[in-house]
């Protein structure tokens, strides 16, 4: 799934009052890691994840992976804070596209 810029707008707009809700150790991305996001991003489709990596380059690579991964896209990486959005495969979607 790919998302324009309108959509990407609007979606920075609503994660923008969320907080992280999954944390990333130094142990980097495991399979309960990618579990709690799955989880998180089944119930709330837009969610905020810190990332505890030291430098620019690894946390990039690790929101490549758990996009991939987790079927998500990512919305924004700021700092030690992505964004990623993925629709609910089981539910109603709670968020609306533009």
């Amino acid at each position: 799934m790919t998302l324009n810029n309108k959509q990407i707008r609007h979606l920075r707009q609503l994660a923008h009052s969320l907080k992280p809700v999954v944390l990333t150790g130094q142990a980097g991305i495991s399979n309960s890691v990618i579990d709690e996001i799955d989880q998180a991003l089944e119930f709330h489709e837009l969610i905020k994840v810190r990332l505890s990596s030291p430098d620019r380059e690894s946390r990039r690579a690790m929101v490549d992976e758990i996009c991939r991964r987790a079927g998500s896209v990512p919305v924004q990486l700021i700092g030690h804070i992505t964004v990623l959005y993925r629709k609910s495969r089981n539910k109603e979607s709670r968020i609306s596209l533009p």
